[in-house]
């Protein structure tokens, strides 16, 4: 019962990995769209499974329902960074994919993405015994990084158009 999240992650990776492979004929952007379900893939088995990885090993975590923190901020600690650095490239990715997305708007989004990933973990939880802890610093911290992403992603492509500007000039 407690991996049913991951079979169910497993599936729809495979699928999906079978439907970019097949349709999608441009090499370049296979790979892309490969690279980014490998990292919704790690990203989903990471949160919503029972394994954990603590920087040095993966390990399954006991059966539980995990606990809840609405209060207690919390906002720095490796687990904050780590947190930051997980969800920096789906920020990126929503801003390549929609570029003319507001970051404020990003920012935002990263609130609900990071309030619905907590949520979610603790449904999860209580159903599946999968011992994930649902957090406010969490839901800090991923919206911090989708942010950052986003702000890369923006980023790199204003040197982009300043650079194709400046070649027209010439």
């Amino acid at each position: 019962m407690r991996w049913e999240p991951f079979r169910i992650i497993l599936i729809v990776a495979t699928l999906s990995c079978l439907v970019i492979l097949v349709h999608v004929r441009q090499p370049q952007a296979r790979t892309r769209q490969l690279l980014g379900l490998g990292y919704l893939f790690g990203l989903s088995v990471i949160l919503f499974t029972p394994l954990s990885f603590d920087g040095t090993a993966i390990y399954v975590m006991p059966a539980g329902v995990g606990q809840v923190n609405l209060s207690r901020l919390y906002l720095h600690g490796l687990g904050f960074i780590e947190n930051i650095i997980l969800t920096i490239p789906l920020g990126w990715g929503i801003k390549r994919h929609f570029h003319h997305y507001p970051l404020l708007g990003l920012g935002l989004t990263g609130l609900l993405v990071g309030a619905s990933i907590e949520s979610l973990q603790y449904f999860m939880s209580q159903h599946w015994l999968i011992n994930r802890s649902s957090d406010i610093n969490d839901v800090i911290a991923n919206a911090t990084g989708i942010l950052i992403g986003g702000l890369v992603a923006a980023t790199f492509q204003l040197v982009a158009q300043h650079r194709k500007t400046s070649v027209t000039d010439y």
